[in-house]
């Protein structure tokens, strides 16, 4: 059987960091970590501040991005993040956010940031 596809879009509030067909989308949200795929029943979640969103892209790359806060939306055929902020893992370096992350002060904007980034990057190593 092969692999359905559907639209993801992710928005931050200054640029439109991607816009393609993805086979399975990953966000972190307030209820956990959440899997989409193909048909996904509808619903609305909140993204958390130090979160991230994997896509599997239709090709077979994986892209991940660190997120602060927002909305992930999902319909039967679409997914769309409206995030804060958003940037792609590949452009994360790992060791300076560690450091950050050890710096700042728990659930202060910097250390969710670092977060964010720490754990997007990881799902790029998976």
């Amino acid at each position: 059987m092969a692999e359905k596809s559907f639209h993801v879009e992710v928005v931050s509030a200054d640029s439109r960091l991607y816009s393609g067909e993805a086979t399975f989308v990953i966000a972190k949200t307030t209820v956990g970590e959440l899997g989409v795929l193909a048909n996904h029943e509808p619903l609305l979640g909140q993204l958390v501040p130090g979160g991230f969103v994997v896509i599997d892209e239709e090709s077979g790359t994986r892209r991940a991005a660190a997120v602060e806060g927002g909305f992930l939306s999902v319909t039967g055929d679409a997914v769309t993040v409206l995030a804060e902020s958003a940037e792609w893992a590949d452009k994360v370096d790992v060791n300076a956010e560690k450091q950050a992350l050890e710096q700042a002060e728990p659930d202060t904007p910097e250390y969710h940031r670092a977060q964010a980034r720490l754990a997007a990057a990881q799902y790029l190593s998976k």
